[in-house]
């Protein structure tokens, strides 16, 4: 694994540990059990080429990072208990890290795979979000988690099957761990308006308890998800972090308002910013409820 390099003042405070922002009640309430963050660095042009105009890959150390999130979920709407044979599934998802037309840290998810056909399609439509149907098995036993499944629908054949072994509480969380796990929002894009000109972006907040680390081991790894997102092989050992969970509120979506027309043109070319770089260029924006 890369040697990660030291986070400066600003971007520490740019990267909280602890939520930036209370959200009571919330749209929609989730419970994230058994998740490990399996991250591995790449080269920041391989990962630019996957996203939209507007967005740009943030980047630690000079690399794009990419992580493959496999966990359970449990979904709720705030004040209401969620039905298990409906709301409680497993899911794998593909996340890179971003900075939004207005500067602030983001993640922009490449593809999401869960067991739940209802929760896919909505996901879909209503948060614009990459969401897969595929066939899902999450096993537990002592301190090994498996973490398998296949893509059913739209595109099948992408697969994984990934067994973590989970070591003690990651007493201190080091500066990469950091910059892949605080992260407080997710960009989506906003529904296009026709005749299409362009792409815009709506950005979701999360509250949710400081997330509780634990080392953890890569012990087998098979997976197809990174090559189906379009990326190329990684060359190096990921970086591997392991969660018994927390709780999560989800805000109502905030629509991105740039009056730069270079960042909403469209086509698949972003830009870069560094975590331990202190050169941040936003475009002129503000946000809008929606």
């Amino acid at each position: 694994m890369i040697a990660a390099p030291v986070l400066d003042a600003a971007s520490a405070d740019d990267l909280p540990l602890a939520p930036p922002r209370r959200i009571r009640p919330g749209t929609m309430v989730q419970r994230w059990e058994d998740l490990a963050f399996i991250s591995w660095p790449f080269a920041a042009a391989d990962v630019e080429r996957l996203l939209p105009n507007g967005l740009e890959v943030d980047t630690f150390g000079g690399a794009a990072w990419v992580s493959l999130v496999p966990f359970r979920l449990t979904v709720r709407l705030p004040g209401l208990p969620g039905a298990p044979w409906a709301s409680r599934f497993s899911e794998v998802n593909v996340r890179t890290y971003v900075r939004v037309p207005d500067g602030r840290r983001a993640i922009w998810f490449l593809s999401l795979d869960a067991s739940r056909l209802g929760a896919v399609a909505l996901a879909r439509r209503s948060y614009r979000l990459p969401y897969m149907w595929a066939h899902t098995t999450l096993d537990r036993a002592g301190d090994l988690v498996r973490y398998a499944g296949r893509r059913r629908w739209p595109e099948g054949g992408a697969a994984w099957d990934l067994a973590v072994d989970v070591g003690g509480e990651m007493g201190h969380v080091d500066d990469l761990h950091r910059y892949l796990t605080a992260r407080w929002r997710l960009v989506s894009p906003t529904p296009l308006e026709l005749p299409a000109r362009s792409i815009g972006f709506v950005t979701t907040t999360v509250d949710h308890p400081p997330w509780p680390l634990r080392h953890a081991r890569l012990v087998e790894g098979r997976e197809t998800l990174l090559a189906a997102a379009g990326l190329p092989r990684p060359n190096e050992s990921p970086a591997m972090a392991f969660s018994p969970g927390v709780t999560v509120r989800f805000s109502r979506r905030e629509r991105q308002l740039s009056d730069d027309p270079a960042s909403s043109t469209g086509g698949m070319s972003g830009g870069r910013t560094d975590a331990d770089s202190n050169t941040i260029s936003p475009s002129r924006t503000s946000t809008r409820i929606v």
